[in-house]
């Protein structure tokens, strides 16, 4: 499906309930994929995280680039009409080569959310949180500024959230002391929206509003992007004309041991299985 030359002619309908792609680097674009769920009901997903190889943001640009590829081919191989890029490194540094190679729609993060963010500021004073990673190549930043160069953007790396949303920590008191000592600075410099910069972090949307100020507006990307996603395929006509909902499919790199019940937690909901993707084809697959 990523080589037009090469694909055979499918019919409109059958393209239609194909089903959405989405990729991240581990567990957390499972927050994406609810949100997904919840916009596009009748939409059928197919979820990859690359548990093997994560993570991805202490990779060089090239690694990343290399990873997204062979995750993209692996979720073509299902038949995908769409793909949403449910990580934020990948979505800052590998989504042009992807748009290059392969002739599907593809969206990411950090647009959507920027576009969001700038949409709901009142002050054009937008706080940004997210991994060391995505906050030190100033992703968000630069792309806010690409669309609105008078928008004040503070950005802050919060890397401790991610293992305290994968423990199940969501209101403890641990996570609200941890959320005061990161969130202050923004807080105090009068900030009116934060981007959740990371596909965790909506898991303690709840502990982060509370610490940073109801006046606050909280962004969570993967609605963002699930808006863009559905736009696109309205424009493409190809939005899915089942009347049924939608099913969800996972498969990962690596099984941990806590990986069902970190997704069920992400989900809100059981799953009955995870399939295990053999690396070493991920990696030959051509």
């Amino acid at each position: 499906m990523n080589h037009t030359d090469k694909q055979k002619p499918i019919h409109q309908g059958e393209v239609k309930r194909s089903p959405i792609g989405v990729f991240d680097s581990g567990i957390g674009g499972l927050t994406v994929v609810k949100r997904l769920a919840s916009t596009l009901p009748n939409e059928n997903i197919i979820y990859f995280g690359d548990t093997a190889r994560v993570p991805y943001g202490s990779k060089s640009n090239s690694t990343v680039i290399e990873y997204s590829i062979q995750n993209t081919k692996f979720l073509l191989l299902k038949n995908i009409k769409a793909l949403v890029v449910a990580c934020n490194t990948a979505s800052s540094i590998a989504i042009p080569d992807l748009k290059k190679i392969f002739d599907i729609p593809i969206i990411g993060m950090i647009e959507p959310g920027s576009k969001m963010a700038l949409k709901k500021s009142q002050t054009n004073k937008i706080g940004v949180i997210g991994t060391r990673a995505t906050v030190g190549n100033l992703a968000y930043s630069k792309e806010i500024k690409k669309l609105n160069d008078s928008a004040k953007v503070i950005e802050k790396p919060c890397p401790l959230f991610v293992p305290l949303a994968e423990e199940g920590w969501i209101k403890h008191q641990a996570t609200y002391e941890i959320a005061e000592e990161y969130l202050k600075e923004l807080r105090d410099a009068g900030i009116d929206t934060l981007v959740l910069g990371c596909t965790h972090y909506p898991i303690l949307s709840e502990v982060i509003q509370k610490v940073i100020g109801r006046k606050v507006t909280l962004i969570d990307s993967g609605v963002a992007s699930s808006e863009v996603i559905k736009s696109e395929l309205e424009k493409l006509d190809l939005l899915s004309d089942s009347k049924q909902t939608g099913i969800q499919e996972y498969y990962v790199s690596d099984i941990p041991a806590k990986f069902k019940e970190v997704a069920e937690l992400f989900l809100g909901k059981e799953i009955d299985h995870v399939h295990k993707v053999d690396l070493e084809v991920l990696i030959s697959e051509r």
